[in-house]
């Protein structure tokens, strides 16, 4: 009997648990959250060794609907990709329920944290599963909602609260679109399921596949935060640290790519939307990556990084090197994790602080979170040996041999990325202290339950890469893993061309990080020189280069202003004066009538007799 059911039951149980029984529960809710998503992560592993050699199988979890002859059952799909993201998001997932129960100890609101930790793992793990569009769909919502509960955790305060419903709502735009194009799928396949949608493109007419497959990238573009749906993703960075690290760098900004992916045949049928994928991939690569270059809080740093690697991502599955793009989200979950865990490290030592104008000399207090954090930072810039190297090197091989163009610009990306990460770790752990002295005096290293987590992902940055990613002439490990999902479109891997390319990819990264150290490190940098816009260009990246304002003149003010105007003359106007007009009426008639009701008998007679008076002329004249 297949044990897959257990993988979604476990973390839904331990939603539910914590969800009614929590204050029951209390400060002991991470003793069924964290072993609930650990055994998770071990059932993933059964249904991983199912797949190891190839091939897929199914297993009906339950029958969903039933009205007459129509029926829909939830059926798991697992393949070697399944098996893989099954893997990063309990394993990823269970090493960050782990860290959280050391970093949300004093949290009022720690089982309600739990509850919704599960809760999204459980509906991340669904939508890998799904076998089909429909079931994809509904679980893809679930993973928004989740989101929307996490950014906003701390709902007392306002950013928190803004940055939930700017979430939910940027998403609601992408997830239009999908669910557009699933319906479109609908009618033009007649089926939602996977093998038999991916057996039935072929009859499909090219305009049609691109007008789906379009519809389908939308929702890509709002759950993993690629241009123009973006700038959702930076101020998610308001929730508690663990939750960036799960759900805004290992999973959940991930499904879009996974989606993509999966449904490669869709977009190779259609061609136009492949490009379209790539060009918007390298776009937004590049674009947050030149952002990242001057944030000064060191989540937003990541978060404009999560953005631009997933950029890269969408880049190399657009020219069909879909397992480089997918083993880049392999290896970006365990260093971004890593990140994004150090960072929440840093915030607890240093008493809550974000600001990396007030960091500084933390190496020597915090040995642990500095050694773990330049791991992932060093994965993150794509120094060689580690994982990001390899995933990062594979997709620049393919990009080179698709289109120069595209190539060129994902240099200048991983230029920018290897000096704001030296940037980044320069001015956290290497540069002299730039906060108080009695901050200074309160540094400390974070608790065992939370390093422990961070050496895991360190040990996973340093040996991914050289176990799975090293290139042969048959393609990576990784590659030849997926060959039966993925046909190998990967770029040569042997002659002058790929060692031109892996030389000048290492000289672009230590060109980074040398102009980080000589900007940072070699002269002390004061603290108000750090962030303060020098320069047009510098203030233009240090506002996101005005999208967000951008967005709230042409689009925000107008519809709220539209809003307003018609809540008050339509709604108030119109459907009210429609509404209390009628009332008015019947009110007045009511009145006039109520005017032939005198009490006298005498006049009720007269009337009578008017009436059959009436009512014989009547006959008469006919």
């Amino acid at each position: 009997m297949s044990t897959v059911w257990l993988i979604p039951a476990l973390p839904l149980a331990g939603a539910l648990l914590n969800i009614f029984f929590g204050k029951l529960i209390g400060r002991r809710a991470h003793w069924v959250a964290v072993p609930a998503v650990a055994c998770a992560f071990l059932a993933s592993c059964v249904a991983f060794a199912r797949v190891w050699h190839g091939g897929s199988f199914t297993s009906s979890l339950f029958t969903w609907i039933v009205a007459g002859d129509f029926e829909a059952s939830v059926i798991a799909y697992v393949d070697p990709l399944t098996g893989v993201m099954l893997l990063v998001v309990t394993g990823v997932g269970a090493l960050i329920h782990l860290y959280s129960a050391g970093y949300m100890h004093d949290d009022a609101g720690y089982a309600r944290y739990f509850a919704y930790l599960n809760l999204f793992v459980f509906s991340m793990v669904m939508l890998v599963l799904a076998g089909d569009f429909l079931v994809l769909y509904v679980f893809w919502e679930a993973v928004g909602l989740c989101s929307y509960l996490l950014i906003g955790f701390w709902y007392t305060r306002p950013a928190a609260a803004q940055a939930g419903k700017k979430a939910f709502i940027v998403n609601r735009v992408g997830d239009f679109g999908f669910g557009l194009g699933i319906m479109w799928l609908w009618t033009a396949v007649g089926a939602l399921d996977y093998p038999t949608v991916f057996k039935s493109v072929a009859t499909l007419a090219p305009p049609t596949a691109t007008g789906i497959a379009l519809l389908l990238f939308m929702g890509a573009c709002g759950k993993s935060a690629q241009l123009p749906l973006h700038t959702w993703l930076p101020d998610a960075m308001e929730g508690p640290t663990p939750v960036s690290a799960l759900i805004h760098a290992a999973t959940m900004v991930t499904a879009g790519v996974y989606m993509v992916a999966r449904s490669h045949a869709l977009f190779e049928r259609s061609g136009t939307a492949l490009e379209v994928v790539a060009w918007v991939g390298v776009a937004t690569a590049v674009f947050a990556a030149t952002i990242g270059l001057v944030q000064t809080d060191i989540k937003r740093v990541l978060a404009y990084s999560t953005v631009s690697q997933l950029g890269y991502m969408f880049a190399a599955v657009g020219v069909g090197a879909y397992a480089a793009g997918i083993f880049h989200l392999v290896t970006h979950a365990f260093f971004k994790a890593l990140l994004f865990l150090g960072a929440g490290s840093v915030i607890h030592g240093t008493g809550g602080e974000q600001d990396l104008r007030r960091m500084g000399g933390l190496s020597s207090r915090m040995v642990t979170t500095t050694i773990t954090t330049t791991v992932g930072g060093l994965g993150l810039a794509g120094v060689p040996g580690l994982a990001g190297f390899f995933s990062k090197d594979e997709i620049l091989a393919a990009v080179y041999h698709a289109n120069r163009a595209m190539w060129a610009l994902l240099l200048l990306g991983a230029f920018c990325t290897a000096f704001y990460t030296g940037r980044m770790l320069f001015l956290a752990f290497y540069s002299g202290p730039r906060m108080s002295k009695e901050a200074a005096h309160h540094v400390h290293e974070s608790p065992p339950v939370m390093t422990l987590p961070l050496w895991i992902l360190a040990l996973l940055t340093v040996v991914t890469g050289v176990a799975l990613g090293a290139p042969s002439d048959a393609g990576t490990r990784f590659a030849r893993f997926l060959a039966g999902v993925f046909p190998i479109h990967e770029a040569p891997h042997g002659g002058s061309v790929a060692f031109m390319l892996m030389v000048l990819s290492v000289v672009v990264v230590a060109a980074g990080i040398t102009l980080a150290w000589f900007m940072y490190m070699s002269t002390p940098v004061r603290p108000e020189a750090i962030g303060r816009p020098r320069t047009l260009v510098h203030a233009f990246l240090l506002n996101a280069w005005y999208v967000d304002r951008l967005y709230d003149a042409a689009i925000v003010r107008p519809l709220l202003a539209l809003s307003g105007y018609l809540a008050r003359a339509f709604d108030l106007g119109l459907i009210d004066g429609i509404v209390n007009g009628l009332g008015r009426a019947v009110v007045g008639w009511a009145a006039a009538l109520r005017r032939v009701q005198t009490g006298y008998v005498v006049n009720y007679a007269l009337t009578m007799l008017a009436g059959v008076v009436l009512f014989l002329a009547f006959l008469l004249s006919r």
